[in-house]
């Protein structure tokens, strides 16, 4: 083994240059844990907003990777003053990560530019992380002087560990705690903490007394906006939401998985318009939500039913259809949002609307996710109702995959019913048949129909057996509790007609490893 001549003739570090590179390495640490926070926060913001979680992490990270490329050698020229350009620099990356989150959330519910905004801020982001490390490399080398393999073996310990630290901070920490603006803010503060006090502590001899007023004029101008936007954060958000929705927001939560938005108006008819938006996307209309929840449920229920299924449906508005039966013995809901279901059951209207359905001795909620559920669930039912959100997001497309059906196959008695809601024939007719395909391919024998919900447009459902034929469609409305408001025998028999410009389509299964269902839902929603 060999070793070169200036690791050879290199003195012993001293004791304070021991602590000075241990402050480096530190702070290289920090800010790479940082970088990746900021990284994290507009990925999930693009899959919150946006959604296509898969596209948002693309743009993200290509984008940002590139541009830290060109930081890497933009920071050429600045190696002549490292110690400043540093601080400069983390100043810079301090506001704008900070305040990424704010600036395209206002993008998003302002100026309609989303995608825009978040390419340019991915850029400049990954522009300043990129000048990071060749400016941390000539201060660590202005320390004491090492190989340039020990030196980069330093460096990238400490910035891959910092990744490590950053990547399972912000979706167990900083998401959950703080939420996704005072998140990212908070993560600014503490990266413009850390880069000055390693410059003005380590490196503070290689600042003019000019520069050190100046650099802490910066630092506090960067505190007080980050302090200022952490504390008004609520108020901000109240007004970005309300951007987004026609109609006064009454509630509003954002959860673990996902935004909740209920607002309330009143209809053209002068009736109570109660509706529920998960992640921007309207999930009912109180005005009208029984002619959808009458069609997902009852043409199910028209056999065995002492057990039943309710995949989704959180709101209880399915299980208060299902529960019109008074022989039905229990009903399981599977939805994956707790918030959701405790909405369900202690927001007054909503409470109101689904005749407290969630509270019933029958019912047992369990909040896990569906797909998971399924695969671990020994239990049988004799109806499974699907009431899932659109396949519109890569989270939610694996819900309408052959996989997913095969798993509910194997929790349906032979003679059960599976009813899923499927989209709408009209605005997504690849979609619908899509799922119609997935459906078969997973050996069920559906029979699809639609009706008509204004607030959606016409709306379309599959019901399914296991007996190789497609079920009747039919209602036992002699067993209702009490009768349906729009749903009959006869306009159900109507449902399964399809006109010729919406008619049956070919189209290939969607399954986890070719999930076509998420690439038709986003083109065909996209002008929607």
């Amino acid at each position: 083994m060999t070793t070169s001549a200036s690791e050879t003739d290199s003195p012993p570090p001293t004791a304070l240059q021991r602590l000075r590179r241990t402050g480096l390495l530190a702070t290289v640490f920090v800010c790479a844990a940082c970088g990746l926070v900021y990284e994290l926060a507009l990925i999930t913001l693009g899959s919150y907003l946006v959604g296509n979680t898969a596209s948002q992490a693309a743009i993200v990270l290509s984008v940002m990777v590139f541009a830290m490329g060109i930081g890497a050698l933009m920071a050429k020229p600045l190696q002549s003053r490292p110690a400043v350009s540093f601080a400069v620099i983390e100043l810079l990356l301090a506001f704008l990560g900070g305040t990424s989150v704010l600036i395209l959330y206002a993008a998003f519910a302002w100026l309609h530019l989303y995608t825009v905004a978040l390419v340019v801020v991915a850029f400049l982001i990954g522009l300043l992380v990129g000048a990071e490390i060749p400016l941390l490399m000539e201060l660590l080398q202005r320390i004491r002087k090492q190989s340039a393999g020990s030196a980069t073996a330093d460096l990238f310990a400490a910035d891959y560990i910092g990744g490590l630290l950053g990547g399972l901070a912000f979706p167990f920490l900083l998401l959950p705690m703080f939420g996704q603006i005072r998140g990212a803010l908070l993560v600014g503060a503490i990266n413009a903490i850390a880069g000055l006090v390693l410059v003005f502590t380590v490196f503070h001899a290689d600042l003019r007394k000019l520069l050190k007023i100046g650099l802490g004029f910066a630092a506090i101008t960067v505190t007080i906006v980050l302090t200022f936007a952490y504390v008004h954060t609520e108020r901000f958000e109240a007004a970005a939401r309300q951007a987004l929705y026609a109609h006064p927001i009454v509630y509003s939560e954002h959860t673990a998985y996902q935004q909740i938005v209920v607002t309330e108006s009143i209809s053209p008819f002068g009736e109570r318009d109660l509706r529920l938006f998960l992640n921007g996307d309207l999930q009912f209309s109180s005005v009208d939500e029984y002619r959808y929840h009458e069609a997902l449920v009852h043409p199910a229920m028209d056999g065995p039913r002492d057990h039943v299924l309710v995949l989704g449906g959180g709101d209880g508005l399915g299980v208060r259809e299902v529960l019109r039966y008074e022989d039905v013995e229990s009903v399981t809901v599977v939805d994956l949002d707790p918030a959701v279901t405790a909405l369900a059951s202690t927001f007054a209207p909503l409470v109101a609307l689904n005749e407290d359905s969630l509270s019933d001795p029958r019912v047992t909620v369990i909040n896990e996710d569906a797909f998971n559920w399924l695969r671990d669930n020994p239990q049988r039912f004799d109806v499974i109702i699907a009431d899932l959100p659109d396949p519109d997001q890569t989270s939610t497309a694996k819900l309408y995959s052959v996989e997913f059906y095969g798993l509910a196959r194997q929790l349906l008695e032979p003679e059960g019913r599976i009813s899923i809601q499927s989209g709408s024939p009209y605005f997504a007719p690849d979609s619908f048949w899509t799922i119609h395909a997935t459906v078969v391919e997973a050996d069920f024998a559906p029979k699809p129909y639609w009706v008509s919900v204004p607030s959606f447009g016409d709306w379309g459902f599959l019901l399914a057996n296991l007996s190789g034929e497609a079920p009747e469609l039919s209602l036992d409305e002699t067993s209702l509790r009490d009768p349906l408001q729009s749903l009959t025998a006869q306009s159900l028999h109507a449902a399964a007609v399809f006109p010729p410009d919406r008619d049956f389509r070919e189209r290939e299964p969607s399954t986890l490893m070719n999930p076509h269902i998420l690439q038709h839902a986003q083109r065909e929603w996209r002008s929607y």
